[in-house]
């Protein structure tokens, strides 16, 4: 088999690298181009005759040795002469052959020249474009995670692989460069005939080739300062003259204040960049002192954009903030041990949102934005767990795969729960030892359990087992358990929750599919005190045990498991909500959409509270999703008003999301194409989104197919939101079979040409295949999986498996409760 990682016999200790990157095209062949060379330095730690080092889809220049990299000893000696060098695209290598072993302990230099293309598919360095005044204007930028630096220089492109990197850009006159460290030397001169600037940084940290950023750019920005920290919030002129980098410049100061409190480690560079970029693949990328975000997800317009808007600007920020220490500062071995980096910069990014807005209550959310959402997947046998084997994760693809919801929201879930069980204060202190001993370094997730012991035995809590037993059961088996509790006999038992409880679980746990729980009890309103800990199949707990008054267990859902109970405890706990929230339970949409109405003056005024906004959007959500003719008329009849005054839009920021839904589902050709054209024009990058979402809302199958084929159309959907269109259109019943079919249809084509690299096919095919739930479909799906299993799934290989899981599922369900509900709702019908 290929070698696809690195061998142990040489380690990077710093790269000189300068890069030119071309903002126009190049005359020969119309492509952008850059150019640049690279000085790496590094140790022999084994002797070896062989240096390779990662290099994709470069071009190199040959040099005066007749190959096309040279060799020097650092020491000034002479090294090993080159013999041979060669390519290997398969697994992204420059060789070298040398005619002699190079000698343990001692440092040599390698020097290259080379080419690439700035193409627009959103990794290595690459180009994106937007219009500004009538005229185009071109970002060269860059994604190096997890393994694009390979794309943009010669590298040891693995996360263990840490050095110092010594930075370079030439650009043209006029335009502004950034990467990690400050700007220390900014020169204006001629090369080739050409007015350019070269821009010299200071040296980064200690860090993995996957946190290096470079951007040259015509963008403007603002700053701060917090303590001796410069923050600055990058973005079009246009975007910051409009103020839309001023929410995310108040909040980073917070943010960065309550990391080092959290982390009791200050921050550790002289600047903090933020950027907006019109294109970019991830919602955000942490590299380490440019932290680069799509425009939604940084800039925050006071006059268009909703609080979920200024919601994910807040806790964005302050998950890729959470990441300058833990996976910066201290960075996992592999990435098969993603979900430690994800899953903790998830959870703490809900701690630093609200630190920075505390009236909020943003902590909640977790519940609902994360636990809930990723219980759905991992109660799929094709589910994984959190950690994978090291040698099972080697490819890109597969590197790339780890990147999914599992990682990030059961990963948050679950260190939730230990900072419960543990309690915050332990918790933290387990955590700062570690990135303190660790710092500028690697780890595996074993050494944070290792800590978080010492700070457990150095405050006596009192746990049935050790951190990492406890742990090991959560980490390393996939799915969650059930919790059962009998109240008449107070027994606890558990089992391994499955969405469809007969599927047959294929993958084998060390630990049989048994965990060890930690149970927080609550009994006529009172919290119990201590957690109780269920460490086989079935126990007996007393607190549990009542025949008189209910139990509710996983309190605030710290647990990452479901609770399941006699009926007779469901049946008083049903009476108990009953009781304390009668007028809650009894109000249907109608009047909560209309005591929204009262209360807002009639829709005038924004709620005060954080929640309440939501839920004001939820009612009129609801209320037009459901056929409530006063908001059909509201929704339309604002649209209307919008339609005939384009250049004053009086429909509130915070409901834009529901009333466009609905004028579309409402409207037809007409309205349709007053929101494309709206959208091609929004100056804001949020409203853009909430039209982008509501084209998918129209019941017209024409204009949702038009739209469906705009998503391979960079010049109507730029290619990083295709695949939110595609899966949008599919959200909407009227759509979901077009959806399928056009995936179906253009799958071959997205995955070898037009998407590689800019679409999430994972997510594209969970979009598509969500509502499949009938024979036929599930033969569709089944012929759709043999027709491209020669060319294969990439990324969303799991997602593919998942969904035949799930539409199999689906099937069962239906052919068990269709009737049953059909019977209950027409009952409910006639009752009203």
């Amino acid at each position: 088999m290929a070698q696809y990682r690195l061998p142990a016999d040489l380690i990077p200790v710093s790269y000189n690298i300068t890069l030119w990157p071309r903002l126009r095209p190049s005359p020969n062949n119309g492509l952008y181009i850059f150019t640049g060379h690279s000085t790496v330095k590094f140790e022999c730690v084994k002797e070896t005759a062989f240096i390779l080092i990662h290099s994709n889809k470069l071009i190199y220049s040959t040099l005066e040795n007749t190959y096309i990299a040279s060799l020097s000893a650092s020491d000034g000696g002479s090294p090993p002469s080159i013999t041979k060098s060669w390519l290997q695209p398969e697994t992204q290598y420059l060789v070298i052959h040398l005619s002699a072993e190079l000698t343990p302990n001692r440092t040599y230099e390698l020097y290259t020249e080379f080419a690439g293309e700035l193409a627009d598919d959103l990794e290595g360095f690459y180009r994106s474009e937007y219009e500004e005044d009538g005229v185009k204007k071109i970002v060269a930028t860059s994604q190096m995670h997890p393994t694009h630096a390979r794309k943009t220089f010669p590298c040891f492109d693995e996360p263990a692989m840490k050095a110092v990197f010594h930075i370079t850009l030439i650009h043209p006159a006029g335009t502004v460069a950034l990467s990690n460290g400050m700007e220390i030397d900014i020169m204006n001169f001629t090369m080739d005939g050409e007015a350019v600037t070269r821009t010299n940084f200071e040296p980064t940290k200690k860090m993995s080739s996957y946190l290096l950023a470079i951007i040259v750019s015509d963008y403007t920005h603002i700053r701060s300062t917090q303590g001796d920290t410069l923050i600055r919030i990058w973005a079009r002129r246009k975007a910051i003259e409009q103020g839309q980098g001023s929410y995310a410049l108040n909040v980073t100061g917070p943010i960065l204040d309550f990391f080092q409190s959290y982390y009791n480690i200050s921050y550790p560079l002289s600047k903090s960049d933020q950027i907006a970029l019109p294109d970019f693949y991830f919602g955000a990328m942490e590299n380490w002192g440019l932290v680069t975000y799509r425009e939604t997800n940084l800039l925050y317009d006071p006059v268009t954009s909703s609080n979920r808007n200024k919601e994910t600007t807040a806790t964005i920020i302050a998950h890729e903030l959470a990441h300058m220490w833990f996976g910066n500062l201290v960075t996992l071995r592999w990435w098969n041990e993603v979900w430690l980096n994800e899953g903790f910069a998830s959870y703490v990014s809900y701690l630093g949102a609200d630190y920075a807005e505390p009236t909020w209550n943003v902590k909640d959310l977790i519940v609902l934005d994360d636990v809930q959402k990723v219980m759905a997947v991992d109660a799929l046998t094709s589910s994984h767990p959190l950690s994978s084997k090291e040698d099972s994760i080697i490819l890109p693809n597969q590197i790339t795969e780890q990147f999914d919801t599992i990682s990030y929201s059961k990963g948050a879930a679950v260190l939730r729960m230990m900072s419960d069980f543990l309690s915050e204060p332990v918790f933290v202190q387990g955590l700062s030892s570690y990135l303190n001993h660790f710092s500028y370094n690697n780890t595996a997730g074993e050494d944070l359990w290792d800590h978080l012991q010492m700070a457990v035995k150095a405050n006596d809590v009192s746990l049935p087992e050790p951190v990492n037993i406890i742990m090991n059961r959560w980490v390393h088996q996939m799915g969650f358990p059930l919790i059962t509790i009998n109240t008449k006999y107070g027994i606890v038992s558990q089992k391994h929750f499955l969405l469809d409880p007969d599927s047959t679980v294929m993958v084998e746990s060390p630990y049989n599919y048994e965990w060890i729980i930690p149970i927080r009890g609550m009994k006529k309103g009172v919290v119990q005190r201590d957690i109780w800990w269920l460490r086989g199949k079935e126990a007996k707990n007393s607190f549990m045990h009542t025949q008189l008054s209910w139990v509710l267990a996983n309190v605030n859902v710290t647990g990452y498991y479901r609770v399941h109970y006699d009926s007779g405890n469901w049946e008083s706990l049903f009476l108990q909500l009953c009781t304390d929230h009668q007028e809650y339970v009894k109000e249907l949409v109608t009047p909560l959409y209309l005591y929204f109405k009262e209360m807002t003056s009639n829709w005038a005024h924004v709620p005060e509270g954080h929640t309440d906004q939501y839920n004001q959007a939820n009612a009129i959500q609801t209320a037009c999703k459901t056929g409530l003719t006063e908001c059909h008329n509201l929704t339309t009849g604002w649209f209307k008003q919008w339609m005939d005054n384009p250049q004053h839009n009086p429909i509130p920021p915070n409901l834009r999301s529901a009333v466009y839904c609905s004028a579309m589902a409402e409207g037809d050709v007409e309205e349709w194409n007053f929101a494309m054209l709206q959208y091609k024009i929004a100056p804001v990058a949020s409203e853009a989104s909430k039209l982008m979402a509501a084209l998918a809302c129209t019941n017209n199958t024409q204009l949702l197919g038009r739209y469906l084929y705009y998503s391979l159309n960079p010049a109507m959907i730029r290619k990083q939101d295709a695949s939110f269109v595609i899966t949008s259109v599919a959200s909407n019943t009227m759509g979901q079979s077009l959806a399928w079919d056009f995936v179906r249809e253009q799958w071959f084509y997205m995955f070898t040409q037009y998407g590689v690299g800019s679409f999430s096919f994972a997510s594209i095919i969970s979009g598509v295949t969500a509502r499949l739930s009938t024979p036929a479909e599930l033969q569709q799906l089944e012929e759709f999986v043999d027709e491209h299993s020669a060319v294969g799934f990439g990324s969303a290989t799991q997602a593919v498996k998942q969904a035949l899981e799930r539409t199999r599922a689906n099937i069962k369900w239906l052919q068990l409760n269709k009737e049953y509900i059909l019977d209950w709702l027409n009952s409910m019908i006639k009752k009203h």
